[in-house]
């Protein structure tokens, strides 16, 4: 069987790049497995071996279990494709060879797709390449204790960012040495934000003054074409976090600004809309409402945002929002529940497994059921009265102490939904929202819920727990279960249903609106359980 290579390949570490191809060409493989993707006309598993079938005869073949979500493929990992024009089998390794030897039968946008993913597996292979080598170290969690930063320490720790989309480390509009700058999981020096005085009469602003702060990468792109954009008053210190355009500074920790950046980071160019900037204001006064508060679940509000105003209208280039984490009390730390799947520098080990270790008795069951308890109750509480999370590992952080998951923290409103009629219901009158949050669809409500919290979050943290310590997943659900029938609200049953939703990540990036949600069916772990 031939194997297939693409014609150039970036200087890397053979090893890291080797496994980073693998990382990605398996999530790819995932989808082909999953989501409703253009032509696709069968599936089948036989012996472990999964057939992806299109109508011209094009056969795509591989590990049926390597195809799971979150599955942690060898390096060397590889898929056989047989088309019409090649009817003998090629063995293909890198996932942007995948999507241009199926790009006929993938409709007109696999060329972005196949871009995307060279560059997410480059990163990637960069970044895995740049960790240090496991020190036998203190934990995680011991290091970011002392961290003057804490969260911004475990942010920088994960590597491989989200779980399941091949564009996990796309960085399209950065260079190689930019990316060594600015990226978090390469711990850069601190990243200095120019703050620039805006004229009154350009600025739309909503809780702040007209002085717009800019990341240094899109303040060099911008300032030719704004001149009057180009004195900056002063440089702040920061510290990217995980999603690298926000930045928690270095002499305020808690104060984070977002900003924009014209570089395309997994599924969109990130920029801040005005939408966005009315939205974080107003949704931040919502969850702060009495009756939406829940113990287990602190807002970080926003605080406000600006944007200047090009052409009369609010530039999405040329903006910004300001956060502020809420204090935590001596003895506890933020986590972003992303960097519970994120190597510990101590041991190379999943850091949860040191949050394991410290707090839960070294019991992975009893994690598990606790976590659960600490996601569940509040997110399924929240989304009864109409406020649907996006709670996800980036989104949501975790309140640890004594090395115990104590409530959580939730940021980032743009992908939140919510039901004006539920909330008029439970007596709450429903802020004036832009945009595509408003919905009082109660099944676009229930799939933003359970695809973030529970086939994304959950699902991966039960997964790895399950390919390091032995623990068998179906116990792990059965008590994820458990916990669920305790809970309260018109969406609980729905958690015991024969699927569960996911983000359909590749179908997005092959539509012509590849930011619009579209999601596909998981079977779910819990279903007849309730």
């Amino acid at each position: 069987m031939p194997v297939t290579e693409s014609p150039t390949r970036p200087v890397a570490d053979p090893g890291a790049r080797a496994a980073a191809d693998a990382a990605i060409l398996a999530r790819l493989w995932g989808a082909l497995a999953r989501e409703p993707l253009p032509g696709i006309a069968g599936r089948e598993v036989s012996q472990g071996t999964l057939t992806v079938r299109w109508n011209d005869g094009t056969r795509v073949t591989g590990d049926a279990a390597l195809a799971q979500p979150f599955a942690a493929p060898p390096a060397g990992f590889a898929v056989a494709v047989t088309t019409p024009d090649a009817p003998q089998p090629s063995e293909v390794r890198e996932p942007g060879v995948l999507v241009r030897m199926l790009a006929p039968r993938l409709g007109r946008h696999a060329a972005r797709l196949a871009a995307e993913v060279d560059n997410s597996a480059a990163n990637l292979a960069l970044a895995r390449a740049r960790q240090p080598e496991p020190d036998g170290g203190e934990p995680m969690l011991v290091r970011a204790a002392r961290h003057p930063d804490p969260l911004a320490f475990l942010e920088q720790s994960v590597v491989d960012g989200h779980p399941v989309h091949p564009g996990a480390r796309t960085r399209l509009g950065l260079s190689t040495d930019e990316v060594l700058a600015y990226a978090p999981e390469h711990r850069p020096a601190p990243v200095r934000l120019r703050e620039v005085a805006v004229p009154p009469e350009y600025w739309y602003g909503l809780g702040c003054p007209p002085r717009l702060w800019l990341h240094p990468w899109q303040h060099e792109r911008i300032r030719d074409q704004y001149p009057w954009l180009s004195t900056v008053e002063r440089e702040v210190r920061s510290r990217p976090l995980m999603a690298l355009r926000t930045l928690a500074l270095v002499d305020d920790p808690s104060h984070h600004v977002k900003t924009s950046v014209d570089i395309q980071m997994t599924s969109a160019v990130r920029t801040v809309s005005p939408a966005s900037i009315h939205n974080g204001q107003m949704l931040s006064s919502l969850m702060t409402a009495v009756r939406l508060q829940h113990p287990g679940l602190w807002m970080v509000p926003e605080l406000g945002g600006g944007a200047v105003i090009v052409d009369g209208e609010p530039s999405r280039r040329l903006a910004m929002i300001h956060r502020r984490m809420p204090t935590v009390a001596p003895g506890e730390l933020a986590l972003p529940l992303a960097a519970l799947t994120a190597p510990s520098l101590a041991t190379g080990a999943p850091i949860v497994l040191d949050v394991v270790e410290a707090g839960y008795q070294g019991d992975p069951l009893s994690f598990v059921e606790h976590f659960a308890g600490v996601l569940l109750d509040p997110v399924m509480h929240l989304l009864a009265l109409g406020v649907a999370l996006e709670a996800h590992g980036q989104n949501v952080l975790g309140v640890v102490r004594g090395g115990r998951l104590v409530r959580l923290l939730y940021r980032d409103v743009g992908g939140m939904r919510v039901s004006a009629r539920r909330l008029r219901e439970h007596g709450i009158e429903p802020p004036p929202l832009h945009g595509d949050i408003p919905s009082d669809d109660p099944e676009v409500l229930r799939t933003k819920v359970f695809a973030s919290a529970v086939s994304t979050l959950l699902g991966e943290v039960i997964a790895v727990l399950t390919r390091h310590t032995g623990l068998e997943a179906d116990r792990a659900w059965q008590r994820v279960a458990a916990v669920a029938r305790t809970l309260d609200g018109p969406d609980v049953r729905y958690l015991f249903t024969e699927t569960l939703p996911i983000k359909a990540m590749t179908a997005m990036r092959l539509a012509d609106d590849a930011t619009a949600d579209q999601w596909c069916p998981l079977a779910n772990p819990m279903a007849g359980l309730g």
